[in-house]
Formats: structure tokens, sequence, C-alpha cells
């Protein structure tokens, strides 16, 4: 695949690289066998799971594990594993692409999603070759099925927290375990898990625990607002003897292990959201197109071709950050050595590089299918509120992607917060970018700058440095202590996800046309979404500086505002763009790109 053009190979780097430097990978870049692989799930999730959703969704547990055994045949199971533990050994943009194919049964794609992720990956990256010869070749069959137990009754978002404790037996055979785990998918089912304990107290660290572990239970199967079909339940420990060899990696790793596998499902989740997104689209499209009132299709009233509009808008935003996140990730694991026998762990460690992109893609991606479920559900109007049409049974389900895999409050945390680290550990040249801000405001362009999205390219250029302003106030202000001003670090993320996703979907359109594809909406799109990305920037730096500076903010930070204002505003006519983006989905009645 094309690797990503950067200088400051880490996360965060969009911020101090030039827009025009930007060679991003998108879905465009698919190989024949990435595009063979996608219209196979394609064609399984429609023939095998939607025909048989009814009964997934009834809590068939016979049923869904089959179907992950039919998974397994086809390879689906093992994309990550190696081939001599059973594996295809393929590349993390496989990994989204089955992601997002995968999506007509949300409860479905969860129980696959903790089978081929961080059920798996802990042994996959961390294991011993015994750990790794024992489960993965079952694991990728479907002959076992795996699950992760991080959370706790007291321990959520602050994982490391966690009360479980594992004390080393006095014959040094076994740790024994007392505690709880909770809000764990496939924990009826699974007959693996991966379980996080306090060795000594204070020592997080990570363990593989068969179902038949003495001393182990699982608790009921909660009753859950959607993923009905999926098997939800807390891991209960009472002086479990969980044997030494089941350690994984070493003890006090256990942070090491768990976030990283965490920044996996993180992008996988977003590539999921894509798929449902262009569901919820189609459907939405058709419906409209049928749907007749005051004489008419509902598809020619205006406030209707806007829902359209922006949930395409969205979804091609999306899908462009979210493959060019896989494709830095991919980039970073290409330049590993694959015969060093500490490779997995590098791998592992390695995807902390771009925490930042993998939480940008977890937050952007859950918030826009959520954006467009609802969206949908508003066009079928009251049939969108009825079990039988598509809507109500999504809406159920895509409300847990704000929540698991680290809620999004916690990962624009993350965001602003790796931003800070690599700002003060001059990971990267942050401050030599501030510096600079008043020169590009002066008489600053991009070099290499042309074509019909030359003055969104400047317009992202410039929101950078408006970026890079609002921080440095912050950072002025509180210092590390940043980190506790959370209405403030929310804002800067949701600045740093915009500009993301604004310059991925930018490159995307331009590079679309630059392959010859004279398709008009793709440039729409971007040019549509620059232009309410600018008035959103706008509004929450503004909104930022006022609460850095308790409402009186100076004249020189006004002044300053007024210059970014100018330079970014644009005469874009959204209303008939969006208009024209709206046609091209009911003219094709489906998300076309």
């Amino acid at each position: 695949m094309s690797e990503p053009k950067i200088t400051y190979k880490t996360g965060g780097s969009f911020l101090v690289e030039p827009t025009t430097n930007a060679t991003v990978y998108t879905r465009e870049d698919f190989t024949e066998e990435h595009r063979e692989i996608y219209e196979m799930v394609k064609e399984f999730d429609k023939e095998r799971i939607l025909s048989q959703k009814e009964a997934i969704e009834k809590y068939d547990k016979d049923l869904s594990l089959s179907l992950i055994k039919e998974m397994g045949e086809l390879g689906l199971l093992g994309i990550d594993i190696p081939e001599e533990y059973g594996g295809m050994d393929l590349d993390k943009v496989t990994s989204a692409i089955v992601a997002e194919a995968l999506t007509f049964s949300p409860s479905f794609s969860v129980t696959w999603s903790v089978q081929t992720g961080i059920g798996l990956l802990p042994i996959l990256w961390f294991g011993t070759p015994e750990q790794k010869a024992k489960y993965l070749p079952k694991i990728a069959t479907g002959e076992i099925i795996c699950a992760y137990g991080l959370t706790e009754p007291t321990a959520g978002s602050d994982a490391l927290a966690g009360k479980t404790s594992a004390v080393l037996s006095e014959d040094g055979k076994h740790y024994i375990f007392n505690g709880e785990k909770i809000f764990i998918t496939n924990g009826g089912w699974a007959d693996v898990f991966v379980v996080f304990a306090q060795v000594d107290g204070t020592k997080f660290s990570a363990f593989i625990v068969d179902r038949e572990t003495e001393g182990f239970s699982t608790g009921a199967e909660e009753k859950k607002m959607g993923m009905k079909g999926s098997s939800t339940t807390s891991l209960i420990f009472q002086n479990a003897k969980v044997p030494v060899e089941n350690l994984l990696y070493k003890v006090g790793a256990g942070a090491t292990i768990a976030f990283n596998v965490l920044n996996i499902g993180r992008f996988k989740l977003g590539a999921s959201g894509v798929g449902g997104s262009k569901n919820g689209i189609e459907a939405a499209a058709n419906y409209a197109l049928e749907r007749r009132a005051f004489g008419q299709s509902i598809s020619q009233f205006d406030a209707i071709i806007k829902k359209i509009a922006n949930m395409t808008i969205r979804t091609f935003a999306a899908d462009s950050m979210v493959y060019r996140t896989i494709g830095l990730l991919q980039s970073e694991i290409d330049d590993l050595d694959s015969s060093d026998p500490n490779y997995y762990i590098h791998v592992g460690e390695a995807m902390e590089k771009f925490a930042i992109e993998t939480s940008m893609t977890k937050v952007y991606g859950s918030e826009t299918s959520h954006f467009v479920v609802n969206e949908g559900l508003q066009i079928f109007g009251g049939y969108g509120f009825l079990e039988e049409y598509p809507m109500a049974s999504a809406y159920r389900d895509d409300r847990i992607n704000q929540i698991w895999e680290g809620t999004n409050e916690i990962n624009r945390q993350i965001i602003t917060g790796y931003m800070m680290k690599k700002a003060l550990m001059e990971e990267l040249p942050v401050r030599e970018a501030i510096k600079n801000i008043d020169q590009f405001m002066s008489n600053g362009t991009l070099e290499n700058n042309n074509g019909p999205l030359a003055a969104e390219c400047e317009t992202i250029e410039t929101g950078k440095r408006l970026a890079l302003f609002v921080f440095n106030e912050a950072l002025n202000k509180f210092g590390q202590d940043l980190k506790h001003q959370q209405q403030i670090t929310e804002m800067l993320a949701d600045i740093f996800i915009d500009l993301y996703t604004g310059e991925s979907t930018v490159v995307r359109a331009q590079k679309i046309m630059d392959e010859g594809n004279h398709d008009r909406t793709v440039c729409s799109i971007a040019k549509i979404f620059t232009a309410e990305m600018v008035l959103r920037l706008l509004n929450m730096s503004l909104t930022a500086l006022n609460g850095i500076y308790g409402g009186h903010t100076t004249p020189d930070v006004f002044d300053q505002m007024k210059n970014f204002q100018a330079k970014m505003l644009m005469p874009t006519d959204i209303v008939n763009l969006k208009r024209e983006v709206a046609q091209r989905i009911f003219k094709q009645k489906e998300y076309p790109f």
C-alpha cells in the first residue's frame, strides 16, 4: 500500500505538517484482495446474518456460535493470526474492512469483534509461544470463544483502579484470584478470558483464565437496551486458581497490554460505525423516495434533502479519517522486523504512537453513526419508532458505541492529553509551530497548492494555527493542570478532531479527482465540510478562550481571533451544494463512495 508521507512518524503530526504534504491512505488504495474480501463479507453478512437477524437478536447462542465457526472456515477469525497458528496473517486494513462490512446484526458483529480483537490480541501480542500454540489455532476456527475482562463495578473509565486481586500461592504454582468483572461481552459464551488483576495489590497485570478454572464462574446475562443477541455477563472470582504459566507478558505490564489492545478496538469500532452509517443512508434514502406526503415524494422536501446530505457528508468524512488512521498504523507495523522474537510485543507497543488518531476515529466514528441513525429515524417519522422498521433496533444498538472501548469523554481526554505530552516532551515541534503563527498569518501560504480545493487547504492550514494558538493560551494559563480543565480539553479535542477529519476529507477528495474521477460530489462534500468546520472551530475557540481568561479576554486575543476569522470564513454556497450531494444519493439509492 502507499505509505503516508509524514516527517514526524508519531501521532498528532497532522497539526504541524502542511496539508499539501498529507498523502493519506484511503479506500481508493484497496488492493484487489481487499476488495474481494469486502465483497465476500458483505455477501456473507446479507445471506447468512441478515437473513437470520431476528433469531440472532432473540439470543440464539447456538446460531451465533455456528455462524462464528462459519467465519472461521472463511478465514475471517484469523486475519491477525500468523499462518503457523492457523491464521491468515493479513494487514490491519483487512481487519477494518471486515469490521465495516459486517454490520447488519450489531449483536453478531460485537461477538466477532471481541473474538478477533480485544479477546485475541493480548494473547497474540504478549503471549508466550506455548500460550499462542494452545489458544490461537482454536480461536482462529471458532472452536473456542474468547472474551476480555477489564471493567469492574467501581472501576470503569479508571480501569487501573480495579480491585480484583491476584496473590501467588504458597507453592508458587497458582495466582489466587478474588474479585469481579462486569459488562463482559461474550462472557456467557467464552471458553477463555483475558483478565486483569492487581498482583500484590499494586502491580496491574494480565492473565489468561480458562472457563473450567476452579473458583471461577460467570454471572447471569445482563438485560440490555440494545445488542440483545450478544452475551454480556459478569465474571466472578472466589479464590480462583489461575496457573502461573497463564500470566501474560510479565507482572505489572497490564496497562501496556490493556490500552494498546484498546487502540486497535477503537479504530475497528470507527470502521464499524462507517459501515452502519452507509446502511442507514441507504435505508433512509430509499424510504424517502417511496414515502409520499402532500402529493409528492418526501425526497423532494428541502428539509429531507438537507438530512440526507448531512448524513452523507459525515459518513464520507468518517470513512476518510478512519482509513487514514489505519494507513498510519500499518505503516508503523511495516517498519518493524517481523523476524524479531519480540515482533508482536513491538506491534502492540507501536499502537501507542497513534493513540491520538485511534481515539479520534472512535469518537468521530461512533458519533457519526449515532447522527446518521438519529436523522434516519426522523426521516422514517412514526414508522422509525416501530420495531419492524430498521431504525428502531439500529438506534438502540448504536447507543453503546459512545460508551465502550473507552467513553467518548475519556477518549477526548486521551486526545488532548497526548497532544500535551507530545508538545511538552518535544516529540513534535509544537513550540516552533506556535512561534511561526504570526508569520503565517501575515504572508504564509501553502506550497504546491492548486486545484478546486486550494481554498479549503489554505483554510485548514489556517485552522491549524488557530488550534495551536488556543492550545498555547491554555498551556500558558494552566500548564500541566490543563488536564483538569475538562471542558476546555474537550473543546481542544473537538478542534483537533475537526482538523484531522477535515484534512482527511479534503485530501481524499483531491486524490479522487487527481486520479481521473471527475465526480463533482466528492468536491462538494469537501467544500461543505470545510466551510461548516470553520464555523465550529471559531465558536469553540472563542468559547475556550473565554473559559481560559474567565470572561476577561484581552483585546490582543480578540484581535487575533478577528484575523483568524477574516482568513478562514469561506463564501461557500452550502445550501445548494447539499442539494447536489443529496440528489446523488437519491439517484444511486445507496451510499456510492
